[in-house]
């Protein structure tokens, strides 16, 4: 049993991922068992909290132990790190940081396994953030699809539009009114039957880029909740997307120039 008081207006997920990482972890089983309590009351949902509000988290010793990542790289300027499904970004950064200076520089989505990096001093950081802004960082990504292919390559351009209420997104064809352009390159490297594996490389980085870009060629991730296909996530028993970000290289300058000669991999493949 781990105890925590709210010192401000959040909800309790966000509250999760930035103050207790073991919760953070196993926050979708602890919600479906009821195992937290705020204020002395059992809740299945990420309801909102206000100052002084107390949060009990009964966490079992198996997801108490359960790790958040393995250390891919670590030098005196960064830490990049595999972190498992169901590990939040934020709650990762705030294990981190209960070891030592970290800093976010990007983000990967909670049920997204692998590769992610984060800064260890503010120098560092500026340059990182500086670097993914500018699209001089190359992460490729590996993801069980269904098997709709109409090529076995293609580089695909859209559109498309974050709903932040509903946390999702909106793909268009053509542009639209509050759509920004998304650019998805994709390569289908082995096929099994109604599944395929694809290799995937961002040009663009939105919100779900990849996970609604597929969905919307019609080729879902198995195992997406929000954009996949019900049938084929049944099928396959998959709970979280069959998602990894599987590789990463820089093009950096100054200081952290160094790294440029570097790629790193994760060790996940989609399965």
């Amino acid at each position: 049993m781990k105890k925590f008081i709210c010192t401000r207006a959040t909800d309790l997920q966000s509250f999760t991922d930035e103050t207790y990482p073991q919760g953070s972890f196993a926050f979708a089983a602890l919600l479906r068992a009821k195992d937290i309590r705020v204020n002395g009351v059992r809740t299945g949902k990420n309801v909102p909290l206000c100052d002084g509000d107390e949060v009990v988290y009964y966490t079992t010793p198996t997801q108490e132990a359960k790790p958040s990542h393995a250390v891919v790289y670590e030098d005196e300027n960064i830490i990049v790190c595999d972190k498992f499904s169901g590990v939040s970004a934020e709650g990762l950064l705030s294990e981190l940081c209960a070891l030592g200076s970290a800093f976010a520089v990007h983000r990967l989505d909670r049920n997204t396994e692998g590769l992610i990096v984060y800064a260890k001093n503010e120098r560092a950081a500026a340059e990182l953030v500086r670097a993914f802004k500018e699209r001089r960082v190359k992460k490729v990504y590996l993801a069980l699809c269904r098997n709709n292919f109409t090529k076995k390559q293609a580089c695909l351009t859209a559109y498309l539009k974050k709903d932040a209420k509903k946390a999702s997104v909106t793909v268009s064809d053509t542009p639209r009114k509050g759509f920004v352009k998304i650019v998805t390159e994709y390569r289908v490297v082995k096929e099994e039957g109604d599944a395929a594996l694809a290799e995937i490389t961002l040009h663009t980085g939105k919100t779900h880029q990849i996970r609604a870009h597929m969905a919307h060629i019609g080729c879902p991730i198995v195992g997406d909740e929000k954009y996949g296909d019900n049938a084929l996530n049944k099928k396959y028993g998959a709970r979280r997307q069959r998602l990894v970000a599987k590789q990463l290289s820089f093009e950096l300058s100054g200081e952290l120039s160094y790294l440029s000669s570097k790629t790193f991999t994760s060790s996940f493949t989609p399965q």
